[in-house]
C-alpha cells in the first residue's frame, strides 16, 4: 500500500528519478520558467518551495546543502538572487498553469514559474 508515501515515481527506477528531478530543478532555477507535462511540474513546485525556503537563510548551512545538488554558479544564483527575492513572503514561489494536452501523446502539458 502506498500510505503516507510522497512524491511520483514518473515510471522510472530511483537513480534515474532523481535525475529527472535534478535536471528539472536545475533548469526551473536556471531559466525561472519552463514548460513540461503537468505531474513533473508538480513535483517541481513541491520540491522546488522547500529548496527556496531554505535558501532565504542566506548561510553556510543552505550553501552546502545546495552544493550536493547544483553546480556553483547554480548555488549562487539559489542563495544571491532567489532566496534574497522571497525574504519577505511566507511560501507560494510558483505557480503552475495548466495548458492542455500534447498533441503527440495527448499528456496533460503545464508550465511552472517563479512568482514576481
Amino acid at each position: 500500500m502506498r500510505k503516507r508515501k510522497v512524491g511520483r515515481k514518473f515510471s522510472r527506477k530511483s537513480d534515474p528519478r532523481r535525475a529527472l528531478i535534478r535536471s528539472l530543478l536545475n533548469s526551473f532555477f536556471d531559466k525561472e520558467k519552463i514548460k513540461t507535462t503537468e505531474a513533473k511540474a508538480k513535483e517541481i513546485s513541491r520540491i522546488s518551495e522547500k529548496f527556496i525556503t531554505k535558501s532565504r537563510n542566506n548561510n553556510l548551512a543552505a550553501t552546502r546543502f545546495f552544493a550536493r545538488y547544483f553546480e556553483e554558479d547554480m548555488v549562487r544564483k539559489l542563495v544571491k538572487e532567489i532566496g534574497p527575492r522571497y525574504k519577505n513572503r511566507k511560501g507560494g514561489y510558483t505557480r503552475v498553469i495548466k495548458l492542455g494536452q500534447r498533441k503527440s501523446d495527448g499528456a496533460r502539458m503545464a508550465i511552472i514559474e517563479l512568482v514576481k
